[in-house]
């Protein structure tokens, strides 16, 4: 039988949690109901928790745009084939530093951490992905973050706490190469840290535009998504929102205030799908790869 104090103590807990719980989906729930609402309606805050007088435009109009299904289209490109480098790279360079025998790990691992607390400034970057003609090329979008280091780090370690050393050596006796161990042994077994690296390098993908903006100036059928959602919600100029849709001030707001939310959910919809499906891998991917090794 629970005490007087263990009571007070787990409905404190159960409230809090529930606070939490509110604060978190409120806004996510606003912004959809919000989408699917009259803008007229959303201006007069009559928008609470349920879509008021329910319609579908806000959805038409970002669809029927060409700049949107282009940059759909452009960031599942980059998204799938940034990932695909990120792992390739973030293995390759996370397991020989996990491997015991390895001669001069602790110094190339200083020497690679080095690089997460100075960088050479978004200047010399351009500059030297100028040099390298990489400007208004899509490669530029992928290669320069090939590998992230804070990753490979947690992938190491998870290596190195997870992986039992005696299945490396049992299948260096069976005549087994590193990489075959590697791919046979290793990757099967750590499986947890994998899918939370690919969702980290997915992510920072999918929601990347600056480096769009910055490296693919003249080429408009080359950016991403975000860098069209971008242009639509911080757009100023009443008039040249005036010229494209045809409506007057009051129109242009009003359109303005309704695509902004149907634009989120838009936006946000492929990586709320799949949270849920990958999160069971994260309190043990990380936890583990978080140790030190």
């Amino acid at each position: 039988m629970k005490s007087k104090n263990d009571a007070i103590f787990q409905g404190i807990v159960y409230a809090l949690t529930a606070l939490v719980c509110i604060v978190t989906l409120y806004p996510l729930i606003y912004v959809l109901s919000a989408s699917f609402s009259n803008p007229a309606r959303i201006l007069g805050g009559d928008v609470v928790l349920w879509p008021v007088e329910f319609t579908l435009n806000s959805y038409k109009r970002v669809f029927a745009s060409s700049d949107i299904l282009t940059g759909y289209r452009n960031t599942l490109i980059y998204t799938a084939t940034g990932t695909t480098l990120n792992m390739i790279a973030t293995i390759m360079a996370a397991y020989p530093l996990s491997l015991p025998d390895l001669k001069g790990k602790n110094a190339i691992t200083i020497f690679i951490t080095f690089t997460m607390f100075f960088g050479a400034g978004m200047i010399p970057n351009y500059l030297n992905i100028k040099s390298l003609g990489l400007l208004n090329n899509p490669l530029v979008i992928i290669v320069p973050g090939a590998i992230s280091v804070s990753n490979m780090l947690i992938m190491r370690n998870y290596f190195i706490n997870s992986v039992p050393s005696a299945l490396r050596e049992a299948a260096s006796i069976d005549g087994a190469s590193p990489f075959a161990t590697m791919v046979r042994i290793v990757l099967p077994l750590s499986k947890s840290i994998l899918i939370v690296i690919i969702l980290y390098y997915m992510v920072g993908h999918w929601n990347s535009y600056f480096s769009a903006m910055m490296y693919l100036p003249g080429k408009r059928s080359l950016q991403p998504l975000q860098v069209f959602l971008r242009e639509i919600l911080v757009l100023t100029q009443m008039g040249d929102m005036e010229e494209q849709t045809g409506v007057d001030d009051l129109g242009v707001y009003l359109l303005y205030a309704s695509l902004k939310y149907a634009i989120i959910v838009v936006s946000a919809v492929p990586l709320l799908v799949l949270y849920p499906m990958v999160q069971k891998f994260f309190e043990r991917g990380i936890m583990m790869g978080s140790i030190k090794g």
